[in-house]
Formats: C-alpha cells, sequence, structure tokens
C-alpha cells in the first residue's frame, strides 16, 4: 500500500487513500494526525542500539552492524552505567520526547527538527550515519504507528523535500539530504521510496478543487524552510502524468518557522539572561553565546555552547559581568541544557502573536514566578529579517516565471502570520490571497501524488 509522508521540520504526518478515493490522514500519537517532530532518548547511542535492533535479520543488517560496530560495542556499558534493564523504552518521539525532555532537560539527547540538519555543509561521516539513525528510528516508529492504524503494511511513499535543504551548499546539501532520508526511509521498510517539492505537493492538493486554469504561486511557509514554486493549474494540468511543464520556476531557502521562534526568543527573552548588559569594564557582553542557546537547529553552534570549554568560559566571564543575576541564568541554561524549553516559549508566543496582541511567556525552569510578556511589536521587530528573505523568495519566482500570478496560495504552520500576508500583499500588490489547510496541504498533495506514481 502507498502512503504520502511528510516528515516536516515541525510535524509529521501519514495520509492515505480512503475507499471512497479521499485522502486520509492517519492517527501517530494520542490519536492526533499531526506527530511534533521530535526525539529524545537517554543516550545517543541508543538511537544506534534501537535501529539495529530492528534491522536484524534484514538485508541491511550485516553492512549497518559494520558502519556502526564502534558504538554497538559501547551499548552493554551504556545500559549498565544508565541502569537501562531489558524491556525498557529508551527511546520516544513527539509529545512523549518533548514530555521526557521537559522532565530531564540535563540528561538525555534531545532533537527538535533533525530534517534542518540533513543538509548542513562540513558534516563529517560519522555525523552524517548519526542522522541518517535520527531519521530511521522516527519513521520506523512513525511507519509501525500508521500500520497499526490501517491493519495493513505500507511499501511504498512520497516524501516531502524543501526547493533548498540549506542556505548554502546548494545541489551537494540536497543532495546530502535526500540520501539520508531515501536510506532511511528503506530502512524503516519502505520498498520504494520517491520524493516531491513540499510546495508543489500543497499545489497538488489545492487544484483538486479547481474549475478553471490558474497561474499559482504556492508559498510553503514550513518549519525549517520556505519554498515557493510557480505552477500552471487546473482541468487542463492535473491529468497529466509528467508535470514538468507545468512548473514554471521554483525557490527557496532554510528560513522557516524555527527561524523565526528562534528570533523572538533571542530579541524578546534573552535580556533576561544577560544579553545587552555590560562587563564591569562598561564594554557589551558579546552576543555570541545567547544566540548560540537559540540556535536549536544549528548542530555546531549547539555543540560549542553546550561544551565543557564554554562552560568554563562562561563561569570566568560571571566574575566580569555587572549582572551576574542574570548571566547566572545563562549559566543554568547552559548546565541544564535548557535552550529548547527557552524557544519553545518563543514559539508559543509567536504562535499566540498570530491571533492575539500580546502574550506572556512561562520561564519558571529558570527561575520561579519568572515570565516576560512579548506583544506584536516585539514579534515584528525579531523577525523582520525573515520576512524579507521570505518575500524575496516570493519575488524570485515571480521574475523566473516571468508573469503574474492569478493566486497566491499559503500554506505551512508560520503562513498564518498576519505579518507575513501583510508583508507579501505590500510587496506582491493586489493579487488574490488564499490560506490552505496550513498543516494538512503537503500531506494531502504528496498522498495524491502518490496515486498517481503506484496504484
Amino acid at each position: 500500500m502507498f502512503a504520502g509522508f511528510d516528515y516536516g521540520s515541525s510535524n509529521c504526518a501519514i495520509g492515505v487513500m480512503d475507499n471512497e478515493q479521499q485522502v486520509s490522514l492517519l492517527p501517530l500519537e494520542q490519536g492526533k494526525q499531526y506527530l511534533p517532530s521530535t526525539l529524545y532518548t537517554h543516550h545517543s547511542a541508543l538511537v544506534v542500539d534501537f535501529v539495529a535492533k530492528h534491522l536484524a535479520g534484514s538485508s541491511f543488517d550485516q553492512d549497518f552492524k559494520t558502519e556502526r560496530q564502534a558504538l554497538l560495542n559501547t551499548i552493554p556499558r551504556i545500559k549498565s552505567d544508565l541502569d537501562i534493564q531489558a524491556g525498557d523504552d529508551t527511546l520516544f518521539i513527539g509529545r512523549e520526547a518533548i514530555s521526557e525532555y521537559v522532565q530531564f532537560p540535563e540528561e538525555g539527547y534531545f532533537v527538535k527538527s533533525p530534517k534542518s540538519f540533513f543538509g548542513a555543509v562540513g558534516l563529517k561521516q560519522g555525523q552524517i550515519n548519526f542522522f541518517e539513525d535520527i531519521a530511521t528510528a522516527m519513521i520506523l516508529k512513525i511507519k509501525q504507528r500508521a500500520e497499526q492504524s490501517l491493519q495493513e503494511s505500507l511499501t511504498e511513499t512520497v516524501i516531502g523535500r524543501p526547493v533548498n535543504f540549506q542556505s548554502v551548499g546548494g545541489e551537494e546539501s540536497n543532495q546530502q539530504a535526500l540520501g539520508i532520508l531515501k536510506r532511511a526511509a528503506k530502512r524503516a521498510g519502505f520498498k520504494e521510496v520517491s520524493f516531491l517539492y513540499e510546495p508543489l505537493a500543497a499545489g497538488i492538493d489545492y487544484e483538486t478543487s479547481l474549475q478553471q486554469d490558474q497561474k499559482v504561486l504556492v508559498v510553503d511557509i514550513g518549519g525549517g524552510t520556505s519554498d515557493c514554486s510557480f505552477v500552471q493549474m487546473g482541468p487542463s494540468f492535473r491529468a497529466k502524468q509528467c508535470r514538468d511543464n507545468d512548473f514554471l520556476a521554483h525557490s527557496g531557502k532554510r528560513v522557516g518557522g524555527n527561524d523565526l521562534d528562534i528570533a523572538l526568543s533571542f530579541h524578546g527573552l534573552m535580556p533576561l539572561l544577560g544579553l545587552g548588559t555590560e562587563f564591569k569594564s562598561g564594554l557589551p557582553l558579546p552576543n555570541q553565546p545567547f544566540w548560540q542557546a537559540c540556535k536549536i537547529n544549528d548542530v555546531n553552534l549547539q555543540s560549542q555552547f553546550y561544551s565543557d570549554a564554554h562552560h568554563r568560559e562562561l563561569l570566568t566571564q560571571l566574575r566580569e559581568v555587572k549582572e551576574p543575576g542574570l548571566f547566572k541564568r545563562l549559566i543554568q541554561l547552559q548546565q541544564n541544557k535548557q535552550g529548547h524549553q527557552l524557544v519553545q516559549q518563543g514559539e508559543a508566543a509567536k504562535i499566540a502573536l498570530s491571533s492575539a496582541n500580546e502574550f506572556t511567556t512561562d520561564l519558571h525552569f529558570l527561575d520561579s514566578e519568572l515570565t516576560q510578556c512579548l506583544t506584536l511589536k516585539d514579534l515584528a521587530l525579531a523577525v523582520d529579517d525573515s520576512i524579507s528573505q521570505i518575500v524575496g523568495l516570493a519575488k524570485q519566482a515571480i521574475k523566473e516565471a516571468g508573469t503574474t500570478p492569478d493566486v497566491i496560495y499559503l500554506t505551512g504552520g508560520s503562513a498564518q502570520s498576519p505579518l507575513i500576508k501583510a508583508a507579501l500583499q505590500a510587496h506582491l500588490g493586489d493579487i488574490t490571497m488564499l490560506n490552505g489547510d496550513h498543516f494538512g496541504s503537503v500531506t494531502a498533495g504528496l498522498t495524491k501524488w502518490a496515486h498517481k506514481l503506484y496504484s
């Protein structure tokens, strides 16, 4: 059986065609169709152990064990040190992962939006292997839950992909990320794996309802990337098996909802940890450690921030700052690995400010009763650069297409932001702007494309 698989930066979803040939999104966690793209485990090496157990006896078994042997040799000692017994759960995804992380932030390993790392420039082979294992573990668990709901095996899938996984790295980064995803999906049990641009998938879902042909600019603002596709759509086009000539232009960049969360956390919350204050000498504190703490989608910056050497550096700086009470909160966040918790509050504020003028964040994990009220103005100032980049992508797609769209079709979790809509309208003029299903459009389009390929 085939499925559309949205392995998103913010959420994951799986769709299948039901008996009436309509797309049905499957429940993946607590009856919900969207599962947060998060993973938590008691030790990073346990991800490899989880995958190795699944692959035992399969055609991938021997090669995988050979490539990961050094890590697999450490598993007995790690389990002994952590007092992990046979049958204990050691790996969690989705809301369970978030819950485990919030309870034990200083213990274990937590990752949000792993797809954001797959195209990173300069990854060593060991890092690529690790991200493959994270993707395999997540896809496997999600696939198993979908199959349990269906009572049927899933063997073919179309997975969504951004136009560009990274702002730098070009096609080499894209191929690296696609390789990680394809190998992971195959190890998780899919026999056939195809990819489709996420904005095209959202557009295909929209096209189903069209009664006349249109030139459509699809703007998909996801968690990790923003992508635009300029597509000819409608009754004259949707039955075609090959749509290459209908896709007039693509543009994409690694700037998305996660970047808005990070920017708001940095500008709006980090002053409570000392950002903008001074040393006793009168010199300003460097912005770098505050930015590293927030930049949860950059594996290198996160490694630097949480290193032992950096902890010693922060302790040395503590003796020299004018406001040690604030700076101690940054040290606590670094010690307890609470960067994700801080950015989660930034994300909560961003979501709330799509329909309200202010939101009070809860920062009790840093200091009892510590809160911060963030306003729509705070959000506008923090995300101005990111929104400018998104507008630039839309302009680029229109320029490359050489024509004006009849409709701008908005999809993706951050597309509901009134700031983004206002910016697009201000720069692109009086073009009809429609909202898709902000979370389900891509999955529905992937499922319909899978139907074309595999039915």
